[in-house]
């Protein structure tokens, strides 16, 4: 097969398999991983030695080196801080007890050298937000749960990575006539190279010396230049200084890495894609069979002994119960980083004559391969099984910070359902942060939402918007993540009235759920809050009925109901099944 063919199919599957990923709400790493295993060893269709040839590993080298600076961008130390002790004893004693614990093992498993098992105790510590995030959204774990899960996941993964260099760079620098001299010597020039690019990207950027349409590649072309530059100062020393380079900017006050990251994830996203196909069709099945029986010891050390460990200290003095912690001690498996840093290594280590190099891949492998597929398939039934797990998300989104949205949001957060309320608008999210609420500013169909916008326990969309497009591209936009039966729009008084359907709506055939009855608009709730009209909570049982309330309350504005389940019903015409036993939130006139 031609090469420029088997390429464009790394290319084609890789994004399908992301593809696959999201569309079934699984980790892409696992229809990665078995793409790549398929096209590679198995039906042997890809054979990435023979294809790439001598550009194989200064591919697999810059895009490790993309990869770090867009995971080190992330590394914000602040946000450390700000989410409680156990994230920051995770990302730290944490990750300490699961590398020392994965090294001693690794050792005395098998016939390896020290460095090396420290290096694969260093690799496999990782997880990785790119695997957690869609483990949380299938699982549906309670809400510290699922916090927990997910901090950690996005901030061990540049610390993991730091970690992970810095052995690598001891490990090369070791044997040398000065190791020490050495070592230090690949610290310092990363060190400083990192930190006065930092500083000239930094000055380029903010002084607007960089063109906005060139900003994105000239950041790209900026760090491989970087990376390269610094391997001729210090052998092997590129990898740490962007590293260092990524961190730097992520901490610099005013630095505006928003659209930057942007653009690195799709291109990581892309990269991600093709290097692990890569990777895992350059995996070597005979390998992995023959770590044998202690290659799966060393996963069930892994699974069960350093990441519970590592849980069950970081939890000291916190107030997680015990299937908490076997929850989250569940949940931890291994990504992109791994493997990709791990090909890395092996390769420009596999003349240095350290024994057991030649296992570091195959044994990283059976790490991911194991957590992946064992924990990451079995987390639902373990969640279950501890009984720590919501029956569905119940979170709304709210489009919309307008009088009405910010209501039906504040009515909804003093009923314990977890809400966003996300809108362009700055003085209306300005009231809503008055209120308590947590906010989106911003516009909830653009890029920024798509990465920035968290929906962990959001099950709901309520497009509440005055721009009546807006609400209708919500509903396009969000139909596949919160489902369409799920997804209400307010009315306004022309949909009542002449325009029953926006042109959106007639294009694409879409049949919007609407928010409360048919005389409820917009226009006319909106005036009955100015009004002083208040929200109100009744408690709806067998003697009470909602029938009962109605004729009990006939100025009464019924909004939603919420079951003992926090599933929410809106009340309007379809509304027959109510629940027995739930609460009614009414909008009350003076």
């Amino acid at each position: 097969m031609e090469t420029s063919l088997l390429l464009a199919l790394v290319v084609a599957l890789g994004i399908g398999a992301q593809w696959l990923g999201w569309y079934s709400k699984q980790p892409a790493i696992l229809f990665l991983l078995a793409t790549g295993i398929l096209i590679g060893p198995v039906l042997h269709v890809f054979q990435p030695d023979q294809v790439l040839g001598d550009l194989l590993f200064p591919f697999i080298s810059l895009g490790v080196a993309v990869i770090l600076f867009e995971g080190a961008l992330t590394l914000e130390f602040e946000e450390i801080t700000h989410h409680g002790c156990i994230i920051h004893l995770l990302v730290s004693v944490g990750m300490l007890i699961t590398i020392t614990v994965l090294s001693i093992t690794c050792y005395f498993l098998f016939d390896v050298d020290w460095r090396i098992a420290l290096l694969f105790g260093s690799l496999v510590c990782v997880t990785g937000p790119t695997v957690i995030a869609p483990l949380i959204r299938s699982v549906h774990p309670t809400k510290k749960i699922a916090n927990i899960l997910k901090w950690e996941g996005i901030l061990v993964d540049p610390v993991g990575a730091i970690a992970v260099v810095l052995v690598y760079e001891y490990i090369i620098s070791e044997g040398q006539s000065n190791e020490f001299t050495s070592f230090a010597k690949i610290i310092l020039i990363a060190t400083g190279l990192g930190l006065i690019s930092a500083f000239l990207l930094a000055k380029l950027i903010k002084r607007h010396l960089v063109p906005e349409y060139l900003r994105n590649v000239f950041v790209l072309a900026y760090i491989l230049t970087i990376f390269t530059f610094s391997n001729h100062l210090a052998h092997e020393s590129g990898l740490l200084t962007v590293t260092i380079l990524g961190v730097a900017l992520a901490n610099w006050k005013g630095f505006p890495k928003e659209h930057i990251l942007e653009f690195k994830e799709s291109l990581t996203i892309l990269l991600v894609s093709i290097l692990f196909i890569i990777l895992a069709a350059r995996v070597n099945l005979t390998d992995l069979v023959a770590t044998g029986w202690a290659g799966v010891a060393l996963l069930a050390v892994a699974m069960f002994v350093a990441r519970p460990l590592a849980i069950w200290v970081s939890a000291i003095g916190s107030n997680l119960t015990t299937q908490e912690k076997l929850m989250i001690s569940w949940i931890g498996p291994r990504g992109i980083v791994a493997a990709a840093i791990s090909s890395l290594f092996a390769i420009r280590l596999q003349n240095s004559g350290i024994q057991g190099v030649n296992m570091l891949v195959p044994l990283v492998f059976v790490i991911i391969i194991g957590t992946v597929f064992i924990q990451g398939l079995g987390a639902k039934k373990m969640a279950k099984l501890l009984g720590v797990c919501k029956v569905a998300d119940t979170g709304v989104l709210v489009v919309g910070a307008n009088p009405v949205a910010r209501m039906l949001a504040k009515s909804l957060q003093d009923a314990d359902v977890e809400v966003i309320i996300a809108s362009s608008h700055y003085e209306d999210i300005a009231k809503a942060r008055m209120l308590g609420l947590r906010t989106y500013f911003g516009s909830p169909i653009s890029t920024h939402a798509d990465n920035n916008l968290d929906l962990l326990g959001l099950g709901y969309l309520f497009a509440m918007s005055t721009d009546k497009e807006i609400n209708t591209l919500c509903q396009w936009h969000y139909s596949h993540e919160f489902g369409d039966k799920n997804i209400y729009r307010m009315r306004c008084c022309d949909d009542v009235a002449q325009n029953p359907a926006s042109r959106l709506d007639l294009q694409e055939n879409y049949q919007p759920n609407w928010l409360f009855s048919t005389q409820n608009t917009y226009h006319y709730l909106a005036d009955c809050i100015e009004n002083g009209a208040r929200t109100k909570v009744t408690n709806l049982t067998e003697n009470y009925t909602f029938a009962q309330y109605q004729a009990d309350n006939e100025k009464a504005i019924p909004l939603y109901i919420i079951d003992e389940n926090n599933f929410i019903t809106v009340c309007n015409e379809n509304s027959v099944n109510i629940p027995v036993k739930c609460r009614l939130v009414s909008l009350v006139k003076p």
